[in-house]
């Protein structure tokens, strides 16, 4: 699968403008400022392909990247609080929207800062991957920010923290010096097989 070929199709801000389902789609959720814009160019091999803003709560539409096998869909993302209520609405319903269609979905990547415990929104959103049988894996990113004990103890205190989902893929990375992405690639193409 070559990565480094995908292109931007389009975006979409509504539920009714999104197109079919013709090819796997590979999911990217997370909460704003989580570093998903950062990890998606990271995985393309590209610098910006996907918007990365210094100021949480920019995606407000649900953006497609294609690749020859398969979509990289970059979800809204969530729990930014200086967002108003009625474009907090907006974003819960095109989510619930995207995932109510009959859409083929591979993987969802959920993203999740590797520094702190998982918040709320992050629960929820794994919450309802495990409850409805999507595959995903949780990609902690801002690995880089930790020193290797840190790390060790982060990873020790996630796997506590989410064991009510057991066997759970948790892939540290860094989207700044590029641990885990290889992995991250191979879990995709393996889903999309």
């Amino acid at each position: 699968m070559n990565f480094q070929i995908a292109e931007f199709k389009a975006s979409y801000g509504k539920v009714e403008q999104l197109p079919p389902s013709d090819l796997p789609e590979i999911i990217f959720s997370g909460k704003s400022n989580v570093g998903k814009s950062s990890l998606i160019n990271k995985i393309l091999y590209r610098k910006s392909i996907a918007r990365v803003s210094s100021q949480p709560g920019k995606t407000a539409t649900i953006n497609f990247f294609a690749l020859k096998e398969a979509y990289l869909v970059d979800l809204p993302g969530y729990g930014y609080a200086k967002v108003s209520h009625a474009e907090k609405q907006r974003w819960a319903e095109l989510m619930e929207g995207y995932f109510a269609q009959d859409r083929n979905i591979a993987l969802v990547v959920q993203i999740c800062d590797m520094r702190h415990p998982p918040t709320a929104d992050d629960r929820t959103m794994i919450d309802f991957l495990y409850r409805n049988g999507y595959p995903f894996l949780i990609a902690l990113t801002k690995m880089d920010k930790l020193k290797k004990t840190q790390q060790m103890q982060r990873l020790e205190a996630l796997r506590e923290e989410l064991a009510d989902y057991p066997d759970v893929r948790l892939c540290p990375c860094s989207a700044q010096d590029g641990t885990g992405i290889e992995n991250i690639r191979k879990i995709i193409e393996e889903s999309i097989i």
